[in-house]
């Protein structure tokens, strides 16, 4: 059993000591944790639970940490959260088969469209499972970028409140969804409105909304047909990548992606998808190859909001580290 502090009338009361290290260093760092991430409890039982959940992901922290893996982690706002918890709130891709289109071509070295300047700021999902609403309007936010020379920040939650059976489309708001259904909604609907004018709500509201048609599509969004990755090789992914960011799932359920804080993941993760996002260039360094990934979890996760993962035919049977080479797509303008 993980020790704890119990808090009752405002008394902090130690239970345990841990080797050299106090229960009240423990409940500080636990306590700061909390602070900076706005984590308010609903009583004593959830305040127990959680810090067991962030005291066992503390010990793996240090743990994974000591190995000489090529990346570390650290606590986020997902660390007072278990492993069925964490799988609970991700929830979001829903995964389907995919056809495909072969590219040609010699790959270069880099690839980065943040350096481009192709790629929105990181933004954050919240409390809803639309992660691939952010994928998709990643996706056609640079296909934009590539087309107009324009970066433009699209809505996603246009995309959570329209795109559903009754309106044409496919997707379940914050019950998950696929982005080539979001593509080819955003086709039918000739186009996407702005972030500015369809601002995000559902990371709060934790719900889809009404579809509101008050705002205008941003000329020159409307989608003329996506492309699926041919799945599993890193030649077509690079290739895909020379051209425009792409869309992509992922298994991101494994507490090395939980707690991921920088460098190359190379560690456990498979390939049963689960979550969609946005991979927008690759290269090498002293850790080895890998692809940068946008994710929609805020700036304070990873790498300011985005992940390195392994890349080359030595990860899940050359299916991607974290499956990343397994359903990739893009849309055209």
């Amino acid at each position: 059993i993980s020790p704890f502090i119990y808090i009752m009338l405002g008394y902090v009361i130690p239970i345990l000591l841990v080797g050299c290290v106090s229960s009240y260093d423990l409940n500080d760092r636990f306590i700061s944790w909390s602070t900076d991430h706005n984590v308010s409890f609903d009583d004593d039982a959830h305040y127990v639970n959680t810090f067991n959940a962030w005291y066992d992901n503390d010990n793996y922290i240090k743990s994974y940490n000591s190995q000489d893996s090529g990346s570390l982690l650290a606590h986020n706002q997902f660390s007072g959260m278990n492993s069925e918890e964490f799988r609970g709130f991700l929830g979001g891709y829903k995964k389907v088969g995919n056809g495909s289109y072969i590219l040609g071509g010699d790959v270069d070295a880099y690839v980065s469209w943040v350096d481009n300047g192709g790629v929105t700021p990181v933004k954050d999902q919240g409390q809803c499972g639309s992660c691939w609403s952010f994928s998709t309007t990643g996706a056609l936010e640079g296909a934009y970028f590539v087309k107009y020379g324009s970066l433009v920040s699209f809505s996603e939650q246009q995309l959570v409140d329209c795109d559903k059976i009754r309106n044409g489309g496919s997707d379940n708001g914050c019950n998950g969804g696929l982005m080539d259904n979001a593509f080819s909604w955003i086709s039918k609907n000739n186009g996407l409105c702005a972030e500015d004018d369809y601002p995000y709500v559902s990371g709060t509201t934790k719900a889809r909304g009404d579809c509101s048609t008050s705002c205008t599509n941003v000329k020159g969004s409307a989608i003329t047909k996506f492309i699926d990755v041919p799945a599993s090789s890193d030649t077509q992914m690079m290739l895909a990548l020379m051209k425009h960011p792409v869309a992509v799932a992922i298994q991101a359920d494994e507490r090395a992606f939980q707690l991921y804080s920088s460098g190359v993941l190379k560690g456990s993760c498979g390939t049963g998808l689960d979550h969609g996002v946005l991979a927008v260039g690759y290269g090498s360094d002293a850790d080895g190859d890998y692809y940068v990934v946008k994710n929609s979890w805020g700036e304070t996760w990873g790498e300011n909001g985005y992940i390195r993962l392994g890349r080359g035919g030595e990860y899940n049977n050359g299916d991607g580290q974290c499956g990343i080479l397994l359903q990739a797509s893009y849309p055209v303008l």
